[in-house]
């Protein structure tokens, strides 16, 4: 079968039964498609379910690959994504084996995703359902929340979730205002340009960088008039079947609802 990726590349495969995972939040997309006997490979970071990091080796991070480890399970469908993984390392990847790239934005491109790698897979009525029920759980929560939000990704440098990715779309569904929204993708911010800000709400994401109870002082310091909340990152940016658990849990986060 051939398929075409988010990169627009045509990739051919016949029926993969050696997966290697590079992107976390798909491993786990992979698991709960009933597809754990074929998965091979996974990186150190995919560690959801926590069974992954047991039935199949590690082939690295997601920025530096173990070539050897993966020429070793002679894998015959790679799953990666544009973004959490590294340039340099996909392309030599796609040398010698079927890879398909995804490139996340929004909702759509990643229920796209599901359903892509449900057709790959031959697990196209899982998938389905997987999609049906995400799509019912955003329409439920769509713009049900209010509230100007600084989306913390990091710490020294103080890096920041601007406009042009999923987790600014994930802001944006829920009816809140990205406070760097004037801003592209993940930019650092120093102080000064902190203090210009006036968010309601500093969100401090449990991932890439684990933010803790001792960061949130700092920033409650910086912005006194907001608060300031730790949050799970993977509801924020996980674009797998993680999904089908957002919707409940951006309800239950302390901020303003709509009227």
């Amino acid at each position: 079968m051939q398929i075409t990726d988010d990169l627009h590349r045509t990739i051919s495969i016949e029926n993969p039964l050696r997966i290697i995972s590079l992107v976390p939040s798909l491993t786990e997309l992979l698991f709960d498609l009933g597809l754990e006997d074929r998965i091979v490979g996974v990186t150190k970071f995919c560690i959801h379910p926590t069974r992954a990091q047991q039935v199949a080796a590690k082939i690295g991070g997601t920025k530096k690959f173990n070539f050897d480890q993966i020429e070793a399970l002679k894998p015959d469908l790679i799953i990666a994504n544009k973004e959490e993984n590294y340039k340099e390392g996909i392309e030599q990847l796609c040398k010698d084996y079927p890879v398909y790239i995804s490139d996340i934005f929004d909702l759509k491109d990643s229920l796209k995703t599901i359903q892509n790698i449900g057709w790959m897979t031959d697990s196209v009525s899982k998938s389905k359902q997987l999609v049906e029920k995400i799509q019912q759980g955003f329409e439920d929560v769509k713009d049900k929340l209010e509230g100007n939000v600084l989306y913390l990704i990091w710490q020294n440098p103080v890096m920041v979730a601007a406009s042009n990715n999923f987790i600014d779309f994930l802001l944006q569904w829920l009816g809140l205002e990205n406070a760097v929204g004037h801003l592209e993708r993940y930019p650092e911010l120093d102080e000064d340009m902190m203090k210009n800000l006036s968010p309601d709400y500093v969100f401090l994401s449990s991932e890439p960088y684990p933010f803790k109870e001792k960061h949130i002082q700092k920033y409650q310091d910086l912005f006194p008039n907001a608060e300031v909340l730790l949050v799970d990152g993977e509801m924020f940016s996980w674009y797998g079947s993680r999904l089908v658990h957002s919707p409940k849990y951006f309800m239950s986060l302390p901020v303003s609802r709509r009227r």
